[in-house]
């Protein structure tokens, strides 16, 4: 358990800056969409709600790579960015199923920080049950 205590935060580094990379999505949502679900939109609503979408994730992605540089906040910070992706999976499972084959490069990489993040969080509770 120590091993996983050490190491979760290149986890954290490695998905923080994955899912940073969707701040993109700010100066072109058009494309942010294309690539994540293989769609488009074609109003002004979309535009900006693609657009919010985006700079919420991009946000998790710097929550995520602060947790890891950041010992003191890394549960914090784990578990802010785990339910996010947890509820986009669940989202995407139960109403988006069409986007399966689009986005599962984004929904393996969330399941997996979710599940390595569910490991982290029983390690950091064997640890403090030692001390």
């Amino acid at each position: 358990m120590e091993f996983v205590k050490r190491n979760f935060q290149w986890v954290m580094l490695v998905s923080g800056f994955l899912t940073a990379t969707m701040f993109y999505g700010l100066v072109a949502p058009q494309a942010a969409l294309e690539s994540i679900f293989g769609v488009s939109f074609d109003g002004g609503l979309q535009s900006i709600i693609v657009r919010s979408w985006s700079a919420l994730v991009g946000l998790i992605g710097i929550i995520l790579i602060y947790g890891a540089l950041v010992e003191r906040h890394r549960v914090f910070s784990a578990a802010m960015g785990a339910l996010s992706k947890a509820i986009f999976v669940s989202l995407v499972l139960i109403y988006g199923q069409e986007f399966l084959g689009q986005a599962a490069p984004a929904i393996i990489m969330d399941i997996f920080v979710v599940l390595a993040t569910l490991v982290f969080f029983v390690a950091v509770r064997v640890q403090r049950s030692a001390a």
